[in-house]
């Protein structure tokens, strides 16, 4: 039996090593999640670790767990604004598209590679979501953004394509154990979890605002484990039921994310933290779990379905789906190319070893090495591609304030930054003679990096960006103030 010690420190061992290597990839321009699984194998019992893992139902329960944290935090985090002019596009990515992917990964697997049609179905239905997570820390380190719907449709599909991914993978495993049920039969298992997910998200995710603005907990510790536990709630209230709880837990952190409630901010850097804890975590432990030595079997036939993939399978999904949504050529050729692979793949592929589906274990390693492919190759690459394809967008430096300020059910308030354009009208005049608008108070003023509390004799000076706290009603008037041009 191995001490309680022993697995803390290696737990706490782990995680230092791969927070230090998220510096490293900030530097290498690789997803930071491709050296998470490398830790994690380095650890393992193969290598100099040497700890022995090999339980996929700890893994999956882990993996799932994860999961529903990580989706949670990438809906909390999503603006509603920014998405919703892609919404059309970014849900037909993540149902069609993911459909499409894999069908076509499915015939490729079954013509080219001997497997049988339910096998090559379930290893494209493995392998179909994407992780824009990764994609956008790649571009974070290299300083680099993306144009214009670019990246709010790649949030919106990397959030809500892991569902599809799910049903698909649950279908055709349970079509392998059972030969004779017809195909179609998985096309009322898809509609009810989608309504389900989508009903149970929208309630818990209303209901999640109302108790944390009406609860009036005497300890503020106590919110983050009350949010803790309603995330957990939702995806086993809807898995429960036979709902898709993946689904129901985004719908319910972008619901929350649109809305006012108390402790806003702290919750939303809380599920931000945890959702990396998570991410780590279960990176480490899927790490764990592959053997290298197996990894060597399959390197072949997992370098040509990744190959597939990469250049034919996911850009045909995209290109199918996106064939009316008014994007050029090279937008849709860089949504292809940034459908990073990440963990959710590997987590699906505990779904057939744990069913005891034949060749499970093959494709278990088959799909650990195409995520290692991707995020080597599609990852580290996304920079250059976005800059060739001319997509790519500085990205804007932002400014970390001392303070902070969430709207309440009885506070109505935003604290905003707000930068003055060059050909302002108010620029070289003091505050006080501006004309500041009733409810607005300027509390700080970015100059060149520097901040201080101005006061009514302060000149606004070209770049200044004033960090304001006003009502809602009133900052739609200050913009027009600050915003009006010198020869207006």
């Amino acid at each position: 039996m191995i001490s309680i010690e022993y697995l803390l420190t290696a737990a706490a061992a782990l995680l230092l090593v791969s927070i230090i290597a998220s510096k490293a990839s900030d530097k290498l321009g690789i997803p930071a999640l491709l050296l998470f699984l490398i830790v994690g194998m380095l650890a393992g019992s193969e290598c100099p670790g040497g700890i022995h893992f090999d339980d996929p139902y700890l893994a999956q329960f882990l993996g799932v767990v994860a999961l529903s944290f990580i989706l949670f935090s990438g809906g909390l985090d999503t603006n509603w604004r920014s998405v919703r002019p892609v919404l059309k596009s970014g849900i037909a990515l993540s149902s069609i598209g993911v459909l499409a992917t894999a069908l076509l990964v499915g015939w490729f697997s079954v013509s080219l590679l001997g497997f049988t049609l339910f096998e090559g179905l379930l290893l494209g239905a493995i392998i179909s979501s994407t992780d824009a997570a990764a994609v956008f820390s790649v571009l974070r380190s290299k300083k680099v953004s993306l144009r214009g719907n670019l990246k709010p449709l790649l949030e919106l599909e990397s959030g809500s394509n892991d569902p599809m991914a799910v049903m698909l993978t649950i279908g055709f495993v349970g079509l392998l154990l059972n030969p004779t049920r017809s195909p179609l039969g998985m096309i009322p298992m898809i509609l009810q979890q989608i309504a389900l997910g989508t009903a149970v998200g929208y309630a818990m995710g209303k209901g999640m605002v109302f108790l944390l603005n009406r609860i009036r907990l005497e300890y503020s510790g106590l919110y983050p484990v009350l949010s803790l536990s309603l995330v957990l709630l939702t995806y086993g209230t809807t898995a429960t039921i036979g709902g898709n709880g993946f689904l129901a837990v985004y719908i319910s952190g972008l619901l929350m994310g649109n809305q006012n409630f108390i402790h806003k901010t702290s919750l939303k850097r809380f599920h931000d933290g945890l959702a990396w804890l998570m991410q780590i975590s279960m990176f480490l432990t899927l790490g764990l779990l592959v053997f290298p030595s197996q990894l060597m079997h399959v390197i072949l036939t997992g370098l040509l379905v990744s190959l597939f993939l990469m250049l034919i399978a996911r850009p045909a999904g995209v290109f199918l789906t996106l064939i009316n949504s008014g994007m050029s050529f090279r937008e849709k050729t860089m949504v292809s190319w940034v459908g990073l692979r990440g963990a959710v793949p590997i987590i699906l592929a505990t779904f057939p070893l744990l069913a005891g589906v034949p060749r499970a274990e093959t494709i278990f390693n088959i799909v650990f090495f195409i995520v290692l492919t991707s995020a080597l190759f599609q990852g580290s690459t996304i920079p250059l591609v976005a800059r060739w394809l001319k997509v790519d967008a500085p990205l804007p430096e932002k400014a970390r304030y001392p303070i902070e300020c969430d709207s309440t059910e009885n506070l109505k308030c935003n604290l905003v930054e707000i930068e003055i354009p060059d050909d302002s009208a108010v620029m070289n005049k003091q505050l006080v003679d501006i004309g500041i608008p009733e409810g607005v108070l300027i509390v700080l003023v970015n100059r060149s990096g520097e901040l201080f509390i101005p006061g009514g004799n302060t000149v606004l000076m070209r770049g200044d960006k004033l960090l304001v706290l006003s009502d809602e009603s009133a900052l739609p008037i200050l913009r027009e103030i600050l915003e009006k041009k010198l020869t207006q």
